[in-house]
């Protein structure tokens, strides 16, 4: 395939915004090369700008679960522009899309919407420290909740002591009040609290991981934290921001049957617009202003726009449960056909798999969390990516990232990527 306008708008691009992009990932640095500018996208397929068609596992990193340009969803922003765009006053369907998220997802009483799945998990935690009168939080090395500087931490030798920043610009305060947990493993996460007695007013994680692969939780492992949280007066949050509505109408609260004190939402909830938002029982949820004393606001937040597109989204997946069991069979199909493609080509690998999310790891280590991730073969990755690419298939350009399928992709659509993955294979064998 031939990218020379997307080459020649990345150099213009690069003139003006740092790196030529607005979301670092989108570089290509993982990778090499020069990213893909898109023109236009239509249920399972993008349209780059030099007439390239490519089949898309990234689907704007999970909310076209329905597929690009999805006809109730943009018929429903239209609609709702052409009566103003934005008010910075209360409408009525902010509390349309509330009531129908909240009979969706169980154990949350009241929600609320914010731009991004950064601000919702930066209010999130927020909200636990005011609620629980703490400081400090848990969170697992590898597990990403936004750049919001809480989160912006490296784990040491171990992720057993205090982070350091891992970005310049987040301060050494800030990181001390930040402590890193292994991912899957309790005993962990319990020697964590007990060393921090008192002290800890969260734990936000993934329920399933997408920022480091596609990490499903090991048997017991949120269950586990729930205990722990329980016994220890610490709120459990869980960042849906990917899986929430994805996995199931209830998120992985539905899907693994555990509460969660307060949950983070993004993607899906937005339709494609950005929208973030987070929920919780009443008596926590009440401690936000203008009720409570902790501070949180927005001028877009409950944008009309945005919220036209999240009610489109989440009335078609509350009426429809076979969507998910059809994408859950769809991922599980293309999962057996990319590891019997990669195990005939002698091909070391791990797929990992929950739902609508999947992931290959070029490493024969079972992935569990980051260590084991940050294994694989990234030379292999960077030349199975790009081969990908050339026969029209475009994943995540990072070794990292999850993919996601949408309920547009076809059988025959499956067929031409495991197929495509023979082609590559055979040059990486």
């Amino acid at each position: 395939m031939i990218y020379k306008r997307s080459s020649a708008l990345f150099s213009e691009a690069q003139r003006v915004i740092p790196g030529g992009v607005n979301s670092p990932v989108r570089a290509f640095n993982a990778v090499g090369g020069d990213p893909i500018f898109v023109e236009k996208a239509k249920g399972a397929y993008l349209y780059d700008v030099d007439g390239n068609t490519l089949i898309d596992y990234i689907n704007s990193w999970g909310p076209m679960i329905l597929g690009h340009a999805h006809k109730p969803v943009v018929e429903a922003v239209v609609e709702k522009a052409k009566k103003g765009t934005s008010f910075g006053m209360p409408t009525q369907i902010e509390t349309e899309i509330a009531e129908l998220a909240i009979s969706m997802v169980p154990n949350i009483d009241k929600i609320r919407f914010v731009n991004s799945g950064t601000e919702a998990c930066m209010s999130a935690v927020r909200l636990a420290r005011g609620y629980t009168g703490r400081d400090k939080i848990i969170k697992f090395a590898g597990c990403y909740h936004g750049h919001s500087d809480s989160f912006l931490i490296q784990a040491g030798s171990g992720a057993i002591t205090f982070g350091t920043p891992n970005s310049p610009g987040v301060t050494k305060g800030t990181a001390k009040d930040t402590l890193l947990a292994t991912y899957n493993d309790l005993n962990n996460v319990a020697k964590l609290i007990s060393e921090n007695e008192n002290e800890i007013a969260c734990i936000i994680i993934e329920p399933v991981a997408g920022n480091m692969g596609c990490i499903p939780p090991a048997k017991g492992f949120l269950n586990g934290l729930r205990q722990l949280c329980r016994e220890n007066g610490i709120l459990l949050i869980f960042d849906e921001v990917m899986t929430g509505f994805r996995l199931a109408k209830g998120g992985a609260q539905e899907l693994y049957n555990i509460d969660a004190d307060i949950v983070t939402f993004g993607k899906v909830i937005g339709g494609g617009l950005p929208v973030g938002a987070f929920a919780a029982r009443e008596e926590i949820m009440n401690h936000l202003a203008p009720l409570g004393p902790v501070y949180q606001a927005g001028t877009l937040s409950g944008n009309p726009l945005a919220m036209a597109a999240g009610l489109a989204m989440l009335k078609e997946l509350n009426k429809n449960q076979k969507i998910f069991d059809s994408l859950t069979a769809k991922t599980e199909y293309l999962h057996n056909g990319l590891g019997s493609v990669l195990t005939q080509n002698s091909i070391d690998h791990t797929i990992n798999r929950v739902g609508s999310m999947i992931s290959v790891h070029f490493s024969e280590t079972p992935v569990t969390n980051f260590d084991t991730a940050a294994i694989g073969n990234n030379e292999t990755f960077k030349k199975f990516f790009h081969g990908m690419l050339s026969e029209g298939v475009y994943i995540a350009p990072s070794a990292f990232e999850t993919w996601f399928l949408c309920e547009a992709l076809s059988y025959e659509d499956l067929d031409k990527t495991i197929e495509a993955c023979n082609k590559v294979a055979t040059t990486l064998a």
